[in-house]
């Protein structure tokens, strides 16, 4: 069982004894990451994350757990991302999208997985399939956008697959021959939660439920009914800072009385009544509305408590007080310093319009203030001058968390 517990506890829950999951490594593993160079850097097999005492020039092996952070030169270096991508982005299941975003037989819809570019498609029979949305001949994008087409053609050299993926023509083929049977389109790993689309690029990756564990649970004893939610709108931004930066800002509400002051006008953000867990692959953080929430957005209805869930990498999912809702999106990086971010809106069909555009307009109001928090820690991290920071050990327990499994991946 996943314990939940107040800020004022400092030893964490464990989960022992689960099962080791296939190609990830075991939970509390030493890693062994030099330091990452600053300036121009070699492209290792593994990055360096030692930690250097400038005060007698030695260097520390770093641990995954602790109040340090995280290098700072790996929110800046692109070895690091690159690293990222392949053992992180590669290895995990991301949200995409929706599924009443492709509903139609012989539909199709583009999107990404960290920098791996999906194609999503709905045979004529019905079925959902995940597909690399790259051709196999020279690498090309095969699909833009949306729509419906009987078969994928890609666009440089008219390579056409059918929409199981299988390579059904080629110009010249019967010609020039050197066509293998089968060079169809690269299957990815695809499940769903209700309305919500999730993709891994291993195949053979442990099954969702495995991360997810207890948030559909938590979700439908809050009094959300995912299934019965109708999508509303979905919010896109980018920010000039890292992705682990923005993922960080979202695990911690200890700069809520100081940066959202409207959030917490409304949100009990004390530390004994904000209340934090976390899981082998995520977190979540629990507050309830202050007794007299005093802001433009009313808190009330049948959703008691505000519910924030991480699901390691880089996917959150939000359930506001007040009528059923739930927004849902991933923190995707483009660079070293720059990310992507989108929210799928999802609300109960019968809330009024009103209280919609209140609690819309209220969730826009913390956005941009993250902005510009994630945005000022970029460019002090830029500076390169320092090392590291340190954290909170109790109000900042999910950021250590996270990092800690960013140490874990990579080793």
């Amino acid at each position: 069982m996943v314990e939940i517990w107040r800020l004022r506890r400092s030893v964490a829950p464990t989960r022992a004894g689960r099962p080791a999951r296939r190609r990830l490594p075991p939970r509390g593993a030493t890693p062994v990451v030099p330091r990452a160079a600053c300036g121009r850097s070699p492209r290792p097999a593994t990055i360096s994350v030692d930690r250097r005492d400038r005060s007698t020039g030695s260097f520390q092996r770093v641990s995954a757990t602790g109040t340090r952070t995280l290098p700072w030169s790996w929110y800046v270096d692109p070895t690091v991302l690159q690293l990222e991508q392949e053992r992180i982005f590669r290895r995990f299941w991301q949200y995409v999208g929706r599924t009443d975003e492709i509903t139609e037989p012989s539909s199709f819809h583009t999107t990404r997985a960290g920098h791996v570019p999906v194609l999503l498609v709905r045979d004529g029979e019905g079925t959902l399939r995940a597909f690399l949305n790259v051709c196999r001949h020279r690498g090309s994008i095969v699909c833009m956008g949306s729509g419906k087409r009987e078969t994928l053609q890609c666009p440089y050299h008219a390579w056409t697959y059918a929409l199981d993926g299988r390579l059904i023509a080629a110009p010249r083929a019967d010609r020039e021959g050197g066509i293998e049977e089968g060079l169809g389109l690269v299957q990815l790993g695809l499940e769903t939660w209700g309305p919500f689309v999730f993709v891994n690029p291993d195949p053979d990756a442990p099954p969702l439920s495995d991360f997810l564990e207890s948030i559909p649970e938590q979700i439908v004893e809050a009094g959300v009914d995912v299934d019965a939610l109708h999508f509303h709108s979905r919010a896109e931004s980018e920010y000039e800072a890292n992705w682990k930066i923005c993922t960080e800002n979202f695990l911690e509400c200890y700069h809520c009385p100081v940066a959202h002051p409207g959030f917490s006008a409304v949100m009990d953000v004390s530390p004994d009544s904000y209340l934090l867990e976390t899981s082998r692959w995520r977190a979540a953080q629990h507050s309830p509305p202050r007794p007299e929430p005093r802001g433009t957005y009313d808190p009330t209805g049948e959703v008691e408590r505000g519910q924030f869930h991480f699901l390691f990498p880089n996917t959150v999912l939000n359930v506001m007080p007040g009528r059923p809702n739930l927004s849902i999106g991933p923190i995707v990086p483009l660079a070293p310093e720059r990310t992507y971010r989108f929210l799928d809106y999802l609300v109960a069909p019968d809330a009024s319009e009103a209280w919609l555009e209140e609690m819309l307009a209220f969730d826009a109001q913390v956005g941009a203030e993250d902005r510009q928090l994630v945005e000022r820690v970029q460019a002090g991290v830029r500076s390169g001058v320092l090392d590291e920071g340190r954290l909170m050990p109790e109000s900042e327990r999910l950021v250590e968390h996270f990092q800690s499994l960013v140490v874990e991946v990579l080793a």
